[in-house]
């Protein structure tokens, strides 16, 4: 019998956390938190992409479960955190400070970071303002928060004016039915660009299509997203690579899909080239979903390589 070369079959088996939570962190959020995998054994914290996703049981198995401490949270207003959609007192430095109060919580000395895309940023932002409590990162598909990114990830919605600002008051108006629909439609196009790799092919769509199935979790989703975006992830105009240089001799490795239509190589390549220890790992057959069977497997090689030096 032949074997499906699938993303869950080049993970490790699926696991239980040992551990959930909720981590209450002010303005009327509480952030949910599990842990799985090893509880004597190095952290690693996974952050989640968007914004405005979640975590899932997908996302444990990307770590030898013997070595790490698995963390996963879901960020203010996403997944099983609380308010659902919530974006009030919801901004870059708030979630920054909620990865260190996880932290502390848990009394983690220094950690391992994984996050891709929105994910990758919000490391990149942790590691920043708090250095000493950084041992080592794994990026995927990177994105520097910068307008020019989201223009060109907004480039196949050919539909005049300022897209940001049309549906971010679309999905927060008052008539629910109607807010929902704009919301199904905004998360469909993102599900579709994520699901294309740089030939047009559908690579994807079945992993993704869950997100834009329960109208209410798109409704949140497309909320706290556009919420960023339409602020410019709350991050000054170079804010974020200006900030790199506080990074030090902090071990990166970038996993970048060559075909990713999201997060194309550009910013991966200018990363690289900034971080003293930084090691780019191009994937021939890679685009943006970590659930892609070439970013999967490359996504465990780099968190296994990573057992060497933590």
């Amino acid at each position: 019998m032949c074997r499906l070369n699938t993303a869950e079959s080049t993970l490790y088996p699926a696991l239980e956390p040992f551990a959930q939570q909720q981590l209450p962190v002010g303005g009327g959020h509480a952030i949910h938190f599990e842990q799985c995998g090893n509880p004597a054994g190095f952290p690693a914290i996974f952050l989640h992409g968007g914004p405005g996703s979640h975590t899932q049981p997908l996302h444990r198995r990307f770590f030898d479960p013997q070595f790490y401490r698995i963390v996963l949270s879901d960020q203010r207003g996403c997944g099983r955190s609380v308010p659902l959609g919530c974006t009030e007192e919801n901004t870059t430095r708030h979630l920054v400070e909620d990865i260190e109060a996880l932290r502390d919580r848990l009394g983690l000395e220094r950690v391992m970071l994984f996050g891709g895309s929105w994910g990758g940023t919000l490391a990149l932002a942790y590691a920043a303002a708090h250095p000493q409590r950084v041992a080592a990162m794994v990026l995927r598909g990177v994105f520097l928060g910068t307008r020019a990114e989201v223009d060109r990830y907004l480039n196949g919605l050919a539909e005049g004016g300022d897209v940001l600002a049309r549906y971010h008051a679309l999905v927060n108006q008052p008539d629910e039915a109607a807010a929902r629909a704009a919301a199904q439609r905004w998360v469909g196009y993102e599900e579709a660009v994520m699901s294309l790799d740089a030939g047009g092919r559908d690579v994807g769509a079945a992993q993704n299509a869950a997100g834009a199935a329960d109208p209410a979790a798109a409704l949140a989703r497309a909320r706290v997203q556009l919420h960023y975006l339409v602020h410019d992830c709350f991050l000054e105009p170079g804010e974020l690579v200006s900030s790199l240089t506080r990074l030090g001799e902090t071990q990166v490795l970038i996993v970048q899909g060559k075909r990713d239509q999201v997060c194309p190589p550009r910013a991966a390549l200018e990363l690289a080239e900034r971080l003293p220890r930084a090691e780019l790992r191009l994937i021939e057959r890679g685009g943006h979903s970590a659930a892609e069977p070439a970013m999967a497997q490359a996504l465990r090689g780099a968190a296994d390589d990573l057992r060497r030096v933590l």
